[in-house]
């Protein structure tokens, strides 16, 4: 008989807009969806077959998956073993200073380049960060001295090539427009208003960002909402609240849009975050 999926979200208690998931796949399948946050994964057992960037990737136990802030992907178990595996998110505010102080100067737009890797350093790093969230550690220092690590070895294996590279006009003017949507996400945003931030008639803006972001400018404000009603969520927003604020047409719209990116219902992401 196959184990329930179980999926474990730990905030640190040290690191503001630095979590961990630690979760338990048989067959249960992400939508698909970005998040606002760098996340590392790391694969520890089963296999975790994704799609990203428009190519298809299976990670095996060992593998380290990386997805940039905003990059749209899925997931799901590859095998019929269970896919065990974390995942480490860290806001790119937080990650930022930390690659600064490994010699590389990145904004919060930073881009590392590789969605799979076999970094064997990255992985200890990444694993023990974990620990030292999941463990509750009192030692703040410690945490922040391994979010330190981390950033070292992006910045080792990444920080020439990506510190180097130029962004074109046109990736500038979908970024502005990205940003503008993640500045009105509650209000209710049109096509025209977004393609004028980036002086792009909106059928060509459309194509452009779709090329880019890898899904439409109506499905990553959706997504947005759910990311940023999830901050809410475990700060004890009412659920009523959060499908008003957010616009949704009611609280089973919320939860269609909500679970297959966190494996659970709002209200069930609440109490998990309430109780804890």
């Amino acid at each position: 008989m196959e184990q329930a999926n179980q999926f474990q979200y730990t905030k640190s208690r040290h690191l503001d807009q630095v979590s961990v998931l630690r979760a338990e796949m048989n067959d249960f399948s992400y939508g698909k969806h970005a998040h606002e946050e760098y996340s590392f994964g790391v694969t520890l057992a089963g296999r975790q077959d994704f799609f990203a960037g428009g190519v298809f990737h299976r990670s095996f136990p060992g593998n380290v998956i990386i997805f940039n802030p905003g990059e749209v992907h899925d997931g799901h178990s590859g095998g019929d073993d269970t896919l065990v595996y974390q995942m480490l998110y860290l806001h790119p505010d937080k990650l930022a200073p930390m690659l600064n102080c490994a010699g590389i100067e990145q904004n919060s737009d930073f881009q590392i380049p590789d969605t799979l890797t076999d970094n064997k350093q990255l992985r200890l790093h990444l694993i023990k960060m974990a620990l030292l969230i999941e463990g509750d550690s009192t030692d703040g220092l410690e945490q922040e001295c391994e979010l330190y690590q981390i950033a070292s070895c992006i910045a080792s294996a990444y920080g020439v090539d990506v510190a180097t590279s130029k962004r074109g006009k046109a990736e500038l003017l979908l970024l502005r427009a990205r940003d503008f949507i993640h500045d009105n996400i509650h209000t209710n945003t049109t096509l025209d208003e977004i393609s004028q931030q980036a002086n792009l008639s909106k059928y060509h803006f459309l194509r452009l960002f779709r090329n880019y972001f890898g899904t439409t400018p109506h499905q990553y404000m959706l997504n947005c909402k759910i990311i940023r009603a999830r901050e809410d969520l475990e700060a004890g927003i009412p659920l009523d609240d959060l499908v008003f604020n957010y616009g949704f047409n009611d609280l089973s719209h919320f939860n269609r849009r909500f679970k297959p990116v966190f494996g659970m219902t709002p209200r069930q992401y609440q109490r998990h975050f309430l109780s804890s």
